[in-house]
């Protein structure tokens, strides 16, 4: 059987909302002054490929049309991102539904920072989930000491994969200020599954909207047979943009790796400022299309959450 690989695509509907963890602390209700101010321009990041699946980097503003609302938007800023500065998130499921391969992916992912990573521009972070998420080491560019963590990680425990997520996004990516300066994502490595969390599966997809990061995920399910927390994981990445890995193998999560190196180093990035800016704290579908070419296709978040004023 072939190994599975999951291309989200920008339109479609929306799965039902349901939530396997107990929704014991709700989010906050009030983001912070500076981040509400930021939302009043939204900032996308995509990625553009052809029927092939290969990227495409050569187009520019005038190729794309914006819709909210039914309405197009006027772009006011358009960017090739390979150079803006990276902040990664890196969650790792230490539970025991994953010691078959652990080390493995612990090396695939140390190996992964190494070739990302640029000193003094680049900063990555890493987050281990259990029975609670334990933040392992906060945003640095030392790529040496991210492998060393990576290494003296054991498994054991419960799973809190959406708590990870949520406190991932709101208490360390969403720092870096103006945030669409900044480029952001989240590599989940786990089986998906979560029964630990204080939060739920659309709170923390409600907190990666927030900060504005896309999330890739490597499955660590190797039975096979889709489960819940496959398509946990899918639902993630393609309602942020991202894709979802499925390696039947070890020796393919090097390979899933360097897809995603491949992937943000292929990222544009449009600004706009919502035309009428509602200001209803609720979220608001973007749709965003290459003018005049169904050969190809875009990959982005769904849309925002507007501020609340």
């Amino acid at each position: 059987m072939k190994r599975r690989t999951f291309l989200p695509a920008l339109l479609g509907a929306f799965p039902a909302a349901g939530a396997r963890a107990r929704p014991v602390q709700p989010p906050p209700q009030e983001m912070d002054e500076t981040i509400k101010l930021e939302v009043t321009r939204v900032n996308l990041l995509f990625t553009v490929t052809d029927r092939r699946g290969r990227f495409v980097n050569n187009l520019t503003r005038e190729d794309f049309d914006l819709i909210e609302n039914k309405r197009r938007q006027n772009i006011i800023e358009f960017s090739a991102e390979s150079d803006l500065p990276l902040r990664i998130a890196l969650l790792i499921d230490v539970s025991n539904s994953i010691r078959e391969r652990f080390r493995f992916e612990l090396e695939a992912a140390a190996e992964f920072l190494r070739r990302v990573i640029r000193p003094k521009v680049d900063k990555a972070l890493i987050y281990a989930f259990h029975m609670e998420p334990e933040l392992i080491l906060p945003l640095t560019d030392d790529v040496e000491l991210l492998s060393r963590k990576l290494r003296e990680l054991r498994p054991g425990g419960g799973t809190a994969m959406y708590e990870a997520l949520y406190l991932a996004c709101r208490d360390h990516l969403m720092l870096d200020q103006p945030r669409y300066k900044y480029r952001r994502a989240v590599i989940i490595i786990g089986d998906g599954e979560d029964n630990s969390s204080r939060f739920t599966r659309d709170q923390a997809l409600e907190m990666a909207y927030r900060a504005e990061t896309v999330i890739y995920a490597i499955s660590t399910n190797i039975s096979r047979v889709e489960t819940d927390g496959d398509r946990v994981l899918k639902y993630y990445a393609r309602e942020t943009g991202g894709r979802a890995f499925f390696p039947f193998k070890a020796e393919d999560l090097a390979q899933d790796f360097e897809n995603i190196a491949n992937e943000l180093r292929s990222q544009y990035s449009i600004l706009y400022r919502p035309e009428p800016l509602v200001t209803d704290g609720r979220f608001h579908p973007v749709e965003l299309r290459v003018r005049g070419r169904k050969d190809l296709f875009v990959r982005s978040r769904r849309g925002y959450y507007a501020p609340k004023m």
